[in-house]
């Protein structure tokens, strides 16, 4: 995607009923359950982050380089921010590209991701080593409200922070090293909702 990137995420306590309403609904698979690795890159002073922008390098079923900027808050509390992303033929000389140019890798982050596409939206499941989320992107408000509330979520209950900035809210308390956010480095840890400072958005 070039553009913006217009999205609301929500924390849910069972995904796999999420995907059963999709399928009722009669929402198109676009993505079946994949393995995602995500690698997160900084200047060495850490300017990127800094100025809250994103430079990423993701492999699923292909590699792609991902460049997002500040988010803004628009209406409602959604959030929007600028996206540009395309895909790269190989994905160990694109972090060797990037290690090339002086960006260091920062944060390594996994999931398990399946995507659905419902009245022009899309609607990525997303498991995390710790906790199971619902990402609806799409360009109109409105219409992620209107899906939200087909797939029986809390609006009110959206998550504002990105995928990394909510394990730092549970790395100290658990002594975790933040720039791993692997399934392995989370094996035997059970994060709630309350360690992450989120409200499941399930209705039920």
């Amino acid at each position: 995607m070039n553009g913006q990137e217009t999205e609301v995420k929500f924390y849910v306590h069972d995904l796999k009923r999420i995907e059963m309403r999709l399928l009722a609904l009669k929402a198109h698979l676009i993505q079946p359950r994949v393995h995602e690795v995500n690698l997160r890159f900084d200047n060495p002073n850490g300017s990127l982050r800094r100025d809250f922008n994103v430079l990423r390098l993701r492999k699923d079923t292909e590699a792609k380089f991902t460049f997002k900027g500040p988010s803004r808050e628009r209406e409602s509390g959604v959030s929007s921010r600028r996206e540009i992303e395309f895909t790269v033929s190989d994905f160990d000389k694109a972090q060797q590209f990037l290690e090339a140019l002086g960006f260091i890798p920062v944060v390594f982050y996994e999931k398990f991701r399946a995507t659905y596409e419902l009245h022009g939206v899309h609607i990525m499941l997303d498991e995390l080593p710790y906790g199971e989320f619902v990402e609806i992107e799409g360009d109109h408000i409105e219409t992620l409200q209107e899906v939200a509330n087909l797939l029986r979520l809390n609006w009110e209950a959206m998550v504002k922070a990105g995928y990394h900035a909510l394990f730092d809210r549970a790395a100290d308390k658990f002594k975790l090293d933040s720039s791993q956010l692997s399934f392995k480095a989370l094996d035997s840890i059970h994060i709630s909702a309350e360690d992450l400072s989120v409200v499941p958005a399930d209705k039920g």
